[in-house]
């Protein structure tokens, strides 16, 4: 498995890509932005409306926003779960709340497996006026912590904007 680190397994079902960058930040087609980390990460083709992928140490990001659909009337924890469903054996590091953007989030980290592979996974669904907003951070679990502020500084750019 590459360095994508079974990310597409985790987040099946997201929205085709949209959005664009300009001057470090991503602006989605579904009006929200997030600043991008600033070394070693790359936008990659995906799913979600944001992909990033980083070789050295290893890791992915996703940030995908849905604006329609049942999943805005479900409750922030069961979202968080749909999040890992690709995780297998998964154990429960962390499991809260939190306030991103002045919205209430559901945020978890856990450890499992994913393509026979230990990693460890960090997971916000953040509630929006008209969207719900997820970010996702995968990583081998040896190297979850090195790219851990890089996805945090990422969640906590999140200005929800206009819905589309």
């Amino acid at each position: 498995m590459g360095p994508a680190l079974g990310l597409a397994a985790l987040l099946a079902g997201c929205a085709a890509p949209a959005g664009r960058i300009e001057g470090g930040t991503f602006h989605s087609a579904k009006g929200y932005t997030v600043k991008l980390p600033e070394q070693g990460w790359r936008v990659a083709p995906g799913r979600a409306d944001l992909e990033l992928r980083r070789d050295a140490p290893a890791g992915g990001i996703l940030a995908d926003a849905t604006c329609d659909g049942p999943e805005l009337g479900r409750s922030l924890p069961v979202l968080g779960r749909h999040l890992v469903f690709g995780l297998s054996r998964p154990v429960t590091v962390e499991s809260d709340t939190k306030t991103v953007a002045g919205r209430p989030a559901d945020h978890r980290v856990l450890r499992g497996v994913v393509d026979g592979r230990e990693v460890e996974v960090e997971s916000l669904v953040v509630e929006g006026d008209r969207c719900i907003h997820d970010f996702l951070y995968v990583a081998p679990a040896g190297e979850f912590e090195a790219g851990r502020r890089d996805f945090q500084a990422l969640v906590e750019s999140l200005s929800p904007g206009a819905a589309p």
